[in-house]
């Protein structure tokens, strides 16, 4: 895959994931301020209902008490006309003349201001009630005062009835003036309070905790509940028991403790889905992204693996074809001596490439679980000596030596001496393979409580933090710069880490870039 393209797919799967995180961000936001906006629109309805019953209940009592008081009186109400009204209406057409009259007579009761245990000695309450009459004048004359002038009205309607309306002004401007004065506890109680809150709150579908109190001119007073604090966010108020000027120095305080909760609640199914579905988008194209970036990089290794393992047979190709020649050459073929010494290479070049094959089949093998391991009880500083006598030829080469130093005194162990003796020529082959000068190994051993350490140690390039994490993984080569005579494919270390794993040890490695490296094999000792 284009590096370009791949970049700019990776670029649009995650601006188009981030997109779609903030849509659902957005989205969410929106819908908890609309269940915000319902949710004050509710509580003002509630609060505005509970005020209305309130001054409802208050009027009701003070009526029952005033009616109770009127039935109590055993009197026939004294009457008296209050007022006299007169309305003239003259039509110059058809000269029609309409005169309205409407007298209002009071009855009193002698009810005193006792109604309200108070000494207002003046004070009386009346029924009113009124008369109406309406004549009719066709084409008679009316003179200026707007009077019939000995003539009769030629139609003449007549009605009469309560004044209700008078009856209530009065008795509300005087209980709403005695019921300013009363103390607040005298009005309202907790208990109908909380009541009428709740009935109100449940009919509104507005489920949640709710604390209230009742502020005098700003100040708490004793109607409240038990826990009632205000909080800016989430108090809603109403003035409650208006005056006769509709002023009030009462207000009704709401306050909702869990008012998030709740209207987090309310949108806790959805969220849920849209936060888990966003959750399966997200690992789908983490695991999308991971398999690209894995399958572009196991293209690559491929590709280095090919190249690797085409350098590591062609230079045995090329040397045994040089052999041959020289074999097939009149002057040499007799020469048993340089005969045999081209023979000699022959077999090790044969010998190299058959061992390189030998590790990728084995790594096959390991993967597919394929490889046969059967372990017997064995000396590990045995199998150490003759991992050495494998190196033994290179290490001539390079002119360099291999010092040992065994101070274990246990060294019985349960493997595979043909795997592990692998195991320990690979961890040479490497040291011999990355020191640039002679190279100088070190072997040790040591018990450490029930195991075994086996320690190689290297004067050569060492490695950096992060190829130390790494120089296990199958395919890894650590770039090694301005030297290109280290040949491999990465597969020997990863073979050495499956066998020591499989014989339930531990391989690790501890290096500094240009002071060399050190690889440690722990084993379980026999007991």
């Amino acid at each position: 895959m284009n590096r370009f393209f791949f970049r700019l797919l990776v670029l649009l799967m995650s601006l188009s994931l981030i997109g779609i995180i903030l849509v659902q961000v957005y989205w969410f936001d929106s819908s908890f301020k609309n269940n915000d906006e319902q949710f004050k629109f509710h509580v003002k309805q509630v609060i505005g209902n509970v005020a209305d019953k309130l001054q409802k209940r208050e009027d009701y009592t003070f009526y029952d008490r005033y009616n109770k008081l009127k039935d109590s009186t055993g009197k026939d109400p004294k009457k008296e006309d209050l007022l006299e009204f007169y309305y003239v209406q003259r039509n110059t057409k058809t000269n029609k003349t309409i005169v309205y009259s409407n007298s209002i007579i009071a009855e009193d009761y002698n009810i005193t201001s006792s109604l309200f245990n108070k000494k207002f000695s003046n004070e009386r309450f009346k029924n009113f009630s009124s008369k109406r009459v309406t004549e009719v004048y066709n084409n008679n004359v009316i003179d200026k005062s707007g009077l019939q002038q000995s003539l009769l009205p030629d139609l003449t309607i007549e009605k009469s009835g309560n004044l209700d309306i008078l009856d209530k002004v009065q008795i509300e401007i005087s209980y709403k003036d005695v019921a300013a004065a009363t103390p607040l506890e005298e009005r309202v109680s907790n208990e109908v309070l909380q009541k009428l809150l709740k009935n109100e709150l449940e009919e509104y579908g507005v489920k949640t905790k709710f604390e209230f109190g009742v502020y005098s001119n700003g100040l708490a007073t004793k109607i409240k509940s038990k826990d009632f604090l205000y909080d800016k966010e989430s108090t809603y108020s109403i003035p409650i028991f208006t005056d006769n000027e509709g002023h009030s120095k009462y207000q009704l305080l709401v306050t909702f403790p869990h008012k998030k909760k709740f209207l987090l609640s309310q949108l806790v199914s959805i969220t849920v889905l849209s936060i888990i579905f966003t959750l399966i988008i997200i690992v789908a194209y983490s695991s999308a992204l991971s398999q690209l970036i894995r399958q572009r990089h196991i293209s690559e290794i491929k590709n280095d693996f090919i190249n690797n393992m085409t350098h590591e047979f062609k230079t045995p190709i090329a040397t045994i074809n040089l052999a041959l020649d020289a074999i097939k050459n009149p002057k040499i073929i007799d020469d048993k001596e340089k005969v045999l010494k081209y023979l000699q290479m022959i077999r090790d070049e044969n010998k190299r490439m058959h061992s390189q094959v030998e590790n990728v089949l084995r790594i096959s093998k390991l993967e597919k679980k394929e490889l046969d391991i059967e372990k017997e009880s064995s000396d590990v500083e045995e199998i150490v000596n003759d991992a050495i006598e494998h190196v033994n030829l290179i290490l001539e080469d390079r002119q360099g030596k291999i010092t040992t130093h065994f101070n274990a005194t246990r060294t019985t162990v349960l493997i595979n001496e043909v795997h592990f003796t692998n195991v320990i020529v690979n961890i040479l082959e490497n040291a011999i393979k990355y020191s640039p000068d002679v190279p100088e190994i070190d072997v040790y051993t040591e018990n450490i409580k029930d195991m075994i350490l086996i320690k190689v140690k290297d004067q050569g390039l060492g490695m950096s933090k992060v190829a130390q994490k790494r120089v296990f993984e199958k395919f890894y080569r650590e770039h090694t710069g301005d030297l290109h005579n280290v040949k491999g494919h990465g597969l020997g270390l990863s073979y050495v880490k499956r066998i020591v794993e499989d014989h339930n040890g531990q391989v690790y490695v501890e290096s500094e870039k240009g002071k060399g490296s050190t690889f440690i094999i722990k084993m379980p000792l026999i007991n």
